[in-house]
């Protein structure tokens, strides 16, 4: 049975759209494929579903996980409905060979309990995908300096987004979950300081900290 989300709950969710942007799909498909990570799939905080297209190749099942279901989502998908500031995610424990989650844990209230849930749902030898906006980025630490907040959380951002992590914090919560294999990664696209225009990409790819908007942990689940 399909539960209603409150209001404010539905309008935080619907800021963002349900969509991110390609290079981020894009970087977590690389990351997977690299690694040879296939079977079912489980996209927590899936939005409209568009991870799908990156991963067609991967996916033995595919469910994703949200508040609402979005508009353009595809019929055939499995959705699971869950306030993840509140409810554990739906799903069996050790079920997932892939527990992925895009632009997500910033927009909830406790990042080390989501991400404790993430890794109850993975099989032992699973891997776990997550990504948050690069706080580190020269557009990022140039707008805490002069603005107060990094650029992913002034106020227009507010309340879709909660909570500011950087790459060590993601580092140091995959340490508290034993996890192993883990690796920060970076999407190699980003926005110039001051301008719409983006880095060149060979740029991006030699500073990737500094010039990527968006940054990615993987790691695997002990078998």
């Amino acid at each position: 049975m399909s539960i209603a989300p409150d209001l404010a709950l539905e309008s935080r969710a619907r800021q963002t759209l349900g969509v991110s942007d390609d290079a981020i799909y894009a970087a977590a498909a690389d990351a997977l494929r690299r690694r040879g990570a296939r079977g079912r799939i489980v996209d927590v905080g899936c939005g409209a579903g568009r991870l799908r297209t990156f991963l067609n190749d991967l996916i033995e099942s595919y469910a994703g996980v949200d508040a609402i279901r979005y508009e353009g989502m595809s019929d055939d998908v499995a959705f699971l409905q869950a306030d993840l500031n509140r409810d554990p995610i739906p799903v069996s424990d050790d079920s997932a060979d892939v527990a992925i989650s895009l632009e997500t844990i910033e927009h909830l209230e406790n990042p080390r309990s989501f991400m404790r849930e993430m890794v109850r749902i993975t099989k032992p030898g699973g891997w776990l995908l997550v990504t948050t906006p690069n706080q580190r980025s020269l557009v990022s630490l140039g707008a805490l300096l002069v603005k107060g907040h990094y650029s992913a959380f002034g106020e227009g951002n507010y309340p879709a987004h909660l909570t500011a992590l950087l790459d060590t914090d993601l580092l140091r919560i995959a340490g508290e979950n034993r996890l192993c294999k883990c690796a920060i990664e970076f999407t190699c696209d980003g926005r110039m300081p001051l301008t719409a225009a983006r880095y060149p990409q060979l740029l991006s790819q030699m500073f990737p900290r500094a010039m990527s908007d968006h940054v990615l942990l993987i790691a695997s689940k002990p078998a």
